[in-house]
């Protein structure tokens, strides 16, 4: 910047032009807002400002066409939201901007690392490109009756994984049916997204291939519109593409002016293309249904990435992979689901969704990574930790977003995630990165006055975990010990001694700061549960605090602080069984309330499954779970549709139901509910990496007694194995025994 430029009076100008047109003084307000934080280097990242003027400037467009043309075919969350009869109404009134807010559920299909993420909403509309338009499948017949999914209340959904990830809605109505099945093929070389549509109707009609101008987050603008000569597909926008598989009997365009084109269907006059200066041009492909048979019509839309799919593609991906095995259907179709869901969303990167989240947070990725290492995707995971030292900065900061100061603890607790259960040596390429990564950690910490609350502790920062306005949050301080005992785990197995005798009593020293800080609060808040920082009083934010208990075991299993918090999340946060985020999500959230439940299951208290029953009731009929929930809708309220984190969570919650890693031994079998023992179904998972090599558990209920077996391929020397069956006396076996009965509590 010039000097001129940067001694010109900006906040003076500002301020002026402002009070001239009658507007808030911008750089006061701005002021205020700062006050209710603590200070800090970063008052939001740049990143999730952005996003949200993306996501706003979305909704203004939307407030200036949807609710003036509410005779539009418009997408489903729409027609719910918009609804006064309908639980989810959301009263305009003043908003600027209107939102998808109660239905934000949407699944990707697609083949494994391939980039492009086609998303499909609750009703069967397909957005094939990230943020741009989307196709729709209607059925009409000649007397007047029509199927339009968006406006059903009782479409069925379901994601088929038998071949791939397809999902398939089918709505029926008035002697009428209408299915869409969409996924992700390979057609002459190169990859496209393909629906295939099936109607049946009781008297002759049309299958309508709609073109429209919105997605599920609202309008997306489609100028032009062009039939193919002979009538086999559309030019969209003049670079898109949509190919039939057989030619459109009849075919109808309209401007925005000239109203949807849903509404000149009994036209006779056929218009080849449209141009509309708004924005809003829609189309409509007719394809002919015979009364009593059933009619099928494909729409391929190429996807133009150039890249193929991964070789061998949906067996090889998910061959190897853990296995489950358990009574519980619902249960058993997540766990499957799940592993598909972290496949498509990590082609390279790992992605917490493949729309509104499609792009790289560490925090997000240290669950998503773990998550594919207890699948036993180790090779996937290494992938994607090796793009880690590319995004550190000189200083040793590992950057995705500014001022979130919990990443560099992420990224080396990962990379010692992946080390410590392939029993391998940090490659070479991530030494320089661990090294600076854990200094960056001691460097970042806050001296001071060593009587305040946050001495020893990470700055103030934003959190991307929405725990509240900028603060010394114990969240960053957890992550932060964990990284430095990581690191120095790394060094230690390299050689490097001296580096590891450093970081390890740094984190000593960090612990006991932050341990002065608990003590100080404990006092201050007359119970030992853990707030979100040491300002604040406990609140929704103290969920961020269970990280010292899950994932990352700085805390004992039965820490009186780690389950006060649970406790006081219980009684004050939670609706039903479920853990409801009042700030910023206000919605209930899957993987904050799993969190809880690993924190119970690890003590052993069997109210971690009431939570984890809670999360699959939750998930969608595709099996996937929205950021957030809308407590009376049950539809998606904030974020991602398709939240990756997650499906991590339940793959993760699965394992440990079966096994668990704690210190110097592994616990098995500890999440292995007594109406599953009952079934006498054999049980499995695995098999699955540990610290002390891969093992697979099986537990088989015989009568009155249940056998817990496991096999192993241990790293080194055998670890102890503790089976902790609930219902049964807990069993150490001798080193070298695979298999227990475990004696019923109560019984020697």
């Amino acid at each position: 910047m010039s000097l001129w430029l940067k001694w010109l009076p900006w906040r003076f100008i500002v301020r002026r032009i402002a009070r001239a047109q009658g507007f808030l003084d911008p750089i006061a307000l701005m002021g205020h807002f700062h006050r209710f934080a603590q200070p800090s280097e970063v008052a939001e990242p740049i990143e999730l400002l952005r996003a949200g003027a993306v996501l706003h400037a979305r909704g203004l467009i939307n407030s200036r066409v949807i609710q003036h043309n509410l005779d539009w075919v418009w997408p489903y969350w729409v027609t719910r939201q918009f609804d006064p009869g309908d639980d989810a109404f959301v009263p305009r009134a003043f908003s600027l901007t209107h939102i998808n807010l109660t239905h934000r559920n949407w699944t990707a299909v697609g083949l494994p690392d391939v980039p492009d993420l086609p998303v499909v909403d609750p009703r069967g509309l397909v957005t094939p490109f990230l943020d741009e338009w989307s196709l729709d499948g209607w059925l009409v017949t000649e007397d007047g009756r029509a199927i339009l999914p968006s406006r059903s209340k009782d479409s069925v959904q379901t994601e088929e994984t038998t071949d791939g990830v397809a999902i398939v809605t089918t709505t029926e109505a008035e002697g009428l049916r209408l299915l869409s099945r969409t996924e992700m093929a390979v057609a002459n070389g190169e990859t496209v997204c393909r629906t295939v549509y099936e109607a049946e109707a009781d008297t002759a009609g049309w299958i309508i291939v709609s073109l429209r101008p919105y997605n599920p987050e609202g309008i997306s603008f489609i100028h032009d519109v062009a039939l193919a000569a002979d009538r086999s597909g559309w030019t969209v926008n003049g670079n898109r593409e949509v190919r039939f598989g057989e030619t459109a009997a009849r075919h109808h365009v309209s401007t925005y002016h000239g109203g949807d084109v849903f509404i000149h269907l009994r036209e006779r006059t056929d218009q080849r293309e449209g141009v509309c200066d708004v924005g809003m041009a829609t189309a409509a492909a007719m394809f002919p249904v015979t009364a009593g048979a059933v009619h099928r019509v494909t729409v391929d839309v190429p996807l133009g990435s150039g890249a193929g799919p991964a070789p061998g593609g949906w067996p090889a991906a998910i061959d190897g992979c853990a296995e489950l095995s358990v009574p519980d259907r619902r249960w058993q179709e997540l766990y499957d689901i799940a592993l598909r869901t972290l496949v498509l969303h990590s082609p390279e990167d790992v992605y917490p969704g493949p729309y509104t989240y499609k792009r790289f947070w560490f925090r997000d990725a240290a669950f998503l990574i773990d998550g594919l290492i207890a699948a036993g995707m180790t090779e996937r995971a290494r992938r994607a930790i090796d793009r880690f030292p590319k995004r550190q900065t000189a200083f040793g900061y590992f950057h995705s977003q500014d001022g979130e100061w919990d990443s560099n603890g992420e990224a080396l607790w990962t990379m010692q995630r992946y080390v410590e259960v392939t029993d391998t040596d940090p490659p070479a390429a991530w030494r320089k990165a661990i090294e600076q990564g854990a200094r960056w950690i001691i460097r970042k910490r806050v001296g001071g006055d060593a009587g305040a609350p946050h001495a020893g502790l990470l700055p103030a920062g934003f959190s991307a975990e929405h725990l509240g306005p900028n603060d010394y949050y114990y969240w960053d301080d957890f992550w932060g010990i964990a990284g430095l005992r990581a690191a120095a785990a790394l060094m230690r197995r390299i050689g490097n001694g001296v580096a590891a005798t450093e970081f390890d009593k740094e984190a000593d020293d960090f612990a006991s700061a932050v341990d002065r800080s608990l003590a100080a609060n404990e006092a201050r808040l007359r119970r030992p549960a853990i707030p979100a920082s040491p300002y604040r009083r406990l609140d929704a934010g103290a969920v961020g605090s269970l990280a010292c208990g899950y994932p990352l075991q700085i805390a004992e299993p039965d820490d009186p602080r780690l389950l006060d918090t649970v406790a006081f999340l219980r009684e004050a946060c939670f609706v039903g069984d479920g853990f409801f985020r009042d700030m910023i999500h206000s919605g209930i959230n899957a993987y904050l309330t799993i969190h809880a439940a690993q924190v119970l299951l690890r003590a052993g208290d069997p109210d971690w499954a009431d939570l984890a029953a809670c999360v699959a009731d939750l998930a969608s009929p595709t099996g996937q779970w929205p950021e957030a929930i809308h407590p009376r809708t049950l539809g998606g309220c904030m974020g991602d549709g398709q939240h990756v984190w997650a499906a991590a969570e339940w793959v993760l919650m699965m394992r440990s139901c079966f096994v668990r890693e704690e210190k110097d031994r592994l616990v098995l079998a500890a999440g292995i509910r007594p109406e599953w023992q009952r079934s006498n179904v054999p049980m499995r998972f695995g098999p699955t990496p540990t610290r002390f090599g891969n093992i697979t558990v099986t537990v088989k209920p015989e009568g009155d007694s249940v056998e817990v077996a496991w096999d192993a391929r241990w790293h080194g020397e055998a670890p102890i194995i503790e089976v902790r069956l609930p219902g049964h006396a807990p069993a150490l076996p001798e080193v070298g025994v695979s298999a227990v009965r475990p004696s019923r509590e109560g019984r020697r």
